[in-house]
């Protein structure tokens, strides 16, 4: 099997096990954090997010992948969390989809160094290396500025041969998008998954999707106030019988700390939204909708197995 990089050093694909896609540890902005230092209590979110992941592992998850943009993305929590949990992570490198002044005028190679260096030398001066890259469209869908990062991504994912993980809103099927501008920048479509994909019942825009050869997350399981788990677990259920299973992986988009609301008004209101709730109640329920453990496996191992291993430069 291949080696590809995880936070405390290689990982052999073979060893990966159930792995969930698109997590997230600390989501926090940098600029506040620096000028308030108080804005984030950091030895809580490692303890707690220690202890969650410890559990996870506990039911059977061996892998997580970090997608948390450069903005937030605090590589010395996740080797913490990664030393202390025993959980595998593999950390992201990449840019969310709002648009700064600063991103405007650098050229595309400029910006795509960045990426590689965090991809082959290692982020912060860790030595931690990122093994996948993380873009990003939202509502406003792809403007000029977007478009440019998604060609960034392509270009930095096409000089070292890590996969791309995206951020989409599937209400502007946007993914759809993605997929075009990758597909103009020479990218295998194979080597990548759009994300977000389970926050919609839309099969057309989901067979669109995987008809060009891309891998979907189904990966924010838990927050039932966009769509709840019944119909998500119907959705990928309908799909495995058309003969999608191989191209579906599954996550929650979970983070032990987020700074976007307060944490007890998450709790509140998504109170499934956790590293647990695939493990302990997605699967049984989609064994109950009478996918074959064989596609369960499919989704949870094999296929982040596969796409990791397609690796190379080209």
């Amino acid at each position: 099997m291949a080696a590809i990089q995880g936070v405390l050093g290689p990982l052999d694909t073979a060893d990966l096990g159930f792995t969930l896609m698109h997590e997230h540890i600390l989501i926090a902005n940098w600029a506040m954090r620096e000028g308030y230092r108080d804005y984030v209590d950091v030895r809580r979110v490692v303890n707690e997010a220690s202890a969650a992941l410890a559990t996870a592992r506990e039911r059977g998850v061996r892998t997580i992948v970090d997608l948390t943009t450069i903005d937030s993305r605090d590589i010395f929590v996740i080797r913490e969390v990664a030393e202390r949990s025993g959980m595998q992570i593999i950390a992201p490198t990449g840019w969310y989809w709002h648009e700064e002044p600063w991103m405007e005028s650098w050229d595309h190679d400029t910006l795509a160094g960045y990426l590689v260096r965090d991809i082959e030398q290692g982020i912060q001066g860790t030595g931690v290396r990122a093994g996948i890259i993380k873009c990003a469209t939202d509502r406003p869908e792809v403007t000029t500025l977007n478009r440019k990062l998604l060609e960034v991504s392509a270009r930095a994912h096409r000089r070292t041969g890590v996969p791309i993980s995206t951020h989409t809103s599937a209400a502007h099927k946007v993914g759809l998008d993605q997929q075009k501008v990758f597909a103009a920048e020479g990218v295998d479509l194979a080597r990548v998954v759009i994300g977000h994909c389970g926050d919609t019942e839309d099969l057309g825009y989901l067979e669109e999707i995987l008809s060009r050869g891309s891998l979907i997350g189904m990966d924010r399981f838990g927050i039932d106030i966009i769509l709840p788990t019944k119909n998500r677990v119907a959705t990928i259920a309908e799909l495995c019988k058309r003969g999608y299973a191989s191209q579906i992986v599954l996550s929650h988009d979970a983070c032990s700390h987020i700074d976007w609301f307060p944490m007890d008004l998450v709790r509140k209101n998504v109170p499934n939204w956790n590293y647990l709730h695939v493990p302990e109640d997605v699967l049984p329920a989609l064994r109950e909708a009478g996918v074959p453990e064989a596609q369960i496996r499919e989704m949870t191992a094999d296929n982040p197995r596969r796409l990791f291993e397609r690796q190379g430069a080209y």
